[in-house]
C-alpha cells in the first residue's frame, strides 16, 4: 500500500493523513511490547531473527503482487534473497494463496488505487477491488504472524474511500484479508461480509486524530 510520496491532498491542495497515520496514532502496541519482553528473556536480538522471518512472508505477498501485475511470480528478485528453505516456504505460501484465489474465481478489477476522501479528510491506497460470484468485493495482504483489530480497521476506512469515489460500484461482496505468516509464510484467508463497527470507530478516530492535532497546536 504504497503513500504517495508528496502525501495524500483534497482537490484544494490540502494535505490530510493517511488511514495508516490515523489508525497507528492510537493502536495498541501490547503485542509489540509482549513480543520485546519474550526475545529479551531468551537472551535473544531484537531485530535480527524477526526480520529474517518476515521475508518469507514479503516475498510471498511479492509473488502474488507479481501474478496481478502479469509478470512471473516465481521469479521475483526477492526470492532469490531467500535460502533454500525460505524460498520453499514462500512458494507454498504463494500456492496455498493461489488455490483459495482459484477456487473463489477471484478477478482482480483495480490495485494499489490511491484515493482521498473530500467529506472525512483523509487518504489510504487499498491493496485490491476484486470481484467474487459477481460482487465486488475488497482484497488485502498483510503479513503478519496474527489478524489484529487495527487491519478491520483499515479495512473499513478503504471501503469509505472507495464508495465515495466511486458510488456507483458498491462493494456488496464484503472483504478479504489474505495473511501471509512472517515465521514461515503460512496462508490463511479471513472473510468479513460487514464491518460496520470498525467503519464508525475508523470515523470516531479521524475525528480524534484532528482535535488531537489541535490541542498539540494549543499545548506547543
Amino acid at each position: 500500500m504504497p503513500t504517495p510520496k508528496d502525501g495524500y491532498r483534497l482537490a484544494s491542495g490540502l494535505k490530510v493523513p493517511g488511514t495508516t497515520t490515523i489508525i497507528g496514532r492510537y493502536k495498541d502496541s501490547g503485542a509489540l511490547i509482549r513480543w520485546a519482553y519474550k526475545r529479551g528473556k531468551e537472551g535473544l536480538d531484537l531485530y535480527e531473527s524477526r526480520d529474517k522471518a518476515a521475508d518469507v512472508g514479503t516475498v510471498a505477498h511479492a509473488m502474488v503482487e507479481a501474478k496481478i501485475a502479469g509478470l512471473a511470480p516465481y521469479e521475483v528478485p526477492e526470492l532469490k534473497l531467500l535460502d533454500d528453505g525460505g524460498q520453499l516456504q514462500a512458494q507454498n505460501a504463494y500456492d496455498n494463496y493461489r488455490e483459495w484465489a482459484q477456487g473463489s474465481k477471484l478477478e482482480i478489477v483495480q490495485q494499489e488505487m490511491q484515493l482521498v476522501s473530500e467529506k472525512y479528510r483523509f487518504g489510504g491506497t487499498p491493496d485490491a477491488i476484486g470481484r467474487i460470484n459477481g460482487e465486488l468485493c475488497l482484497v488485502d495482504w498483510k503479513t503478519s504472524n496474527g489478524v489484529y483489530s487495527d487491519y478491520l480497521l483499515q479495512l473499513a476506512a478503504y471501503r469509505i474511500l472507495w464508495e465515495e469515489n466511486y458510488p456507483d460500484m458498491p462493494l456488496t461482496g464484503g472483504f478479504h484479508l489474505c495473511r501471509f505468516a512472517k515465521d514461515h509464510g503460512d496462508f490463511s484467508h479471513h472473510f468479513y461480509r460487514e464491518l460496520e463497527a470498525a467503519r464508525k470507530s475508523f470515523l470516531y478516530l479521524r475525528a480524534a486524530y484532528e482535535y488531537d492535532a489541535e490541542l498539540k497546536r494549543r499545548a506547543a
